[in-house]
């Protein structure tokens, strides 16, 4: 007997009408957008009149998520870069002479004195005075090896060790290397995204590419250099006791020293300690300020322990000047006038508001560990996304009114159940997209555009089983329901293999093609729920209101 319960009808169609409502925002893309946009500042604890008329142009109590326009609808910046791993090798082998240095020296007696010499920067030379003490320092440097970070290195050291008369090399080991560049990329990526989830963009595509790249495409930015302004910067901010003034960039700054040039002022030098007291990382929180002349500056908080030795020095060095350096450039020079307890401070300089605005958000999202070198930049123009969407708008129209058409002409009343189907199916796949955040692209559309060819599968499929069983003159009711049922086997199996077949592109692909399999397994899986549910009920209702003698399908 052809019937569904009213429990599982009304599931049905609840489904539907649950679906349908989340993806209707996307008819009113840019109201639902300012809304978005409008809430997201309030949020924040801003407000005003114009927020709030922004906010009130979508009603709070229906959703509001939407589908987000990939790179090639909206338009962006296309970024391809390189991260300078070798900097942070050089960066370990620095910091680390210093260890080796008291080590040594605290074994003077045996090895002698010690000195650095000039080497590459893959490499640490160290000098010892007393040739016979050179197996001594050997074992010493060899003890400072500390077991390597990794899965992979878990059985080696970090730093290879070897000797040549009265000369130690100290080298990363294989191990090491690869361990440290898989922290540096990792570590890159989430910096990246930090500092540009910090200015607000729309769905970023972040993603890592071969061993050493990253791929950056920002929807919605006016041009890539904005982006390669945002991520040019390491944004490395230390605070260094400075030694003196200078105007000769090329005076031995002596041991341990380094000589840095002023940002401000042109042919102005620093000599400073190479050790800072603080670094950036030790920050709590940057913002934009203002000073007492009213120029933008940057305020800054660092945590507890960073705090309580930031205070202790200000205490000891009251009247010495001390260097704010942000990426090896002096930002400022200031005395120390007194205590400073609280961790709090103020960086000051020729800012503009912009400016100060931008160093606050890369001290929030913190330093690069290496500089990025920029491979491939392209702004995509918001008129090419906007004839893309045209062209997809086209293609499912055309698509859509076509299969409209054949469905009535080849089926009847029963090919107008289908295309109603297919109308809901088609909102459902936004409605889907929407709850997930996913992100259409052109090959999204693309993959919309195969669905609806594909939607009405299921429904030819039901229709000619059920025109098979109205020849063996069993009624209507019973040839609709075995139609149903002899066409079940076969639908879920088509469908199974191509929704498999979306799965393994989605998994082993990447941009275009993951956005045309999400959009292809979302239209799977909202085809068979409509062809198998939604098609049935309408006939359902239909047969149970109009009780047909005959019907023709």
């Amino acid at each position: 007997m052809l019937n569904i319960s009213f429990p599982k009808l009304l599931l049905i169609w609840l489904t539907v009408v649950v679906g349908l409502t989340f993806a209707m925002p996307n008819g009113f893309y840019g109201r639902v957008e300012t809304h978005n946009d409008a809430m997201a500042i309030i949020e924040t604890g801003q407000t005003n009149a114009e927020l709030e008329a922004d906010a009130a142009q979508w009603p709070s109590f229906l959703p509001s998520n939407l589908v987000n326009l990939g790179l090639d609808l909206r338009g962006g910046a296309h970024l391809l870069v390189e991260v300078q791993v070798e900097d942070v090798h050089a960066s370990f082998l620095e910091g680390f002479w210093p260890t080796v240095r008291d080590a040594l020296a605290a074994e003077r007696d045996t090895v002698g004195f010690v000195t650095r010499d000039e080497s590459p920067a893959t490499e640490l030379r160290i000098r010892i005075s007393q040739a016979d003490g050179a197996t001594r320092a050997f074992e010493i440097a060899r003890g400072l090896a500390t077991p390597v970070a990794s899965f992979t290195g878990a059985a080696a050291t970090n730093i290879d060790v070897s000797i040549n008369g009265p000369v130690l090399t100290i080298t990363l080991s294989d191990a090491e290397i690869a361990a440290m560049n898989e922290r540096t990329i990792l570590q890159t990526l989430e910096i990246i995204r930090r500092r540009i989830d910090e200015v607000g963009t729309r769905e970023p595509t972040i993603q890592r590419q071969g061993s050493e790249r990253i791929l950056v495409q920002v929807p919605g930015v006016g041009s890539a250099n904005e982006i390669i302004e945002l991520l040019g910067t390491t944004a490395q901010l230390t605070f260094n006791p400075v030694e003196a003034p200078t105007a000769n960039p090329d005076q031995n700054p002596g041991t341990g020293n380094m000589i840095l040039p002023s940002l401000d002022t042109p042919g102005q030098y620093y000599i400073v300690e190479r050790r800072p007291v603080v670094t950036g990382e030790d920050l709590e929180n940057a913002q934009l300020d203002f000073d007492q002349n009213g120029r933008p500056a940057v305020a800054f908080r660092f945590n507890t322990s960073a705090a309580r030795e930031f205070g202790d020095y200000t205490l000891e060095n009251v009247g010495s000047p001390f260097a704010i350096v942000l990426d090896n450039e002096v930002i400022s020079a200031p005395t120390i006038q007194s205590h400073i307890p609280g961790g709090s401070g103020i960086i000051t300089g020729n800012f503009t508001v912009d400016e100060a605005t931008n160093l606050a958000v890369l001290l929030r999202a913190g330093a690069l560990p290496a500089e990025l070198t920029f491979l491939e930049e392209r702004t995509i123009g918001p008129e090419l996304g906007a004839d893309s969407i045209a062209a997809g708008q086209i293609a499912c129209i055309v698509a859509g009114i076509a299969i409209l058409v054949y469905m009535i002409l080849s089926y009847g009343l029963f090919g107008v159940f289908a295309n109603i189907a297919l109308v809901i199916n088609v909102g459902l796949i936004f409605g889907l997209l929407s709850i997930v955040g996913a992100t259409l692209t052109l090959p999204g559309i693309a993959g919309i555009v195969l669905t609806i060819g594909m939607a009405v599968d299921a429904n030819v499929i039901v229709f000619e089983r059920i025109r098979e069983e109205l020849k063996t003159a069993k009624g209507p009711a019973r040839a609709i329901e075995l139609g149903y049922e002899k066409a079940l086997s076969s639908i879920v199996d088509a469908n199974i293999t191509t929704f498999i077949t979306a799965v393994i592109l989605f998994t082993m692909g990447s941009g275009p093609v993951s956005g045309f399999a999400v959009t292809l397994g979302f239209g799977i899986i909202t085809s068979v729920f409509t062809a198998i549910f939604v098609t049935r009920s309408l006939i359902v209702i239909w047969f149970a209101r109009t009780r047909p003698k005959t019907i023709e399908v």
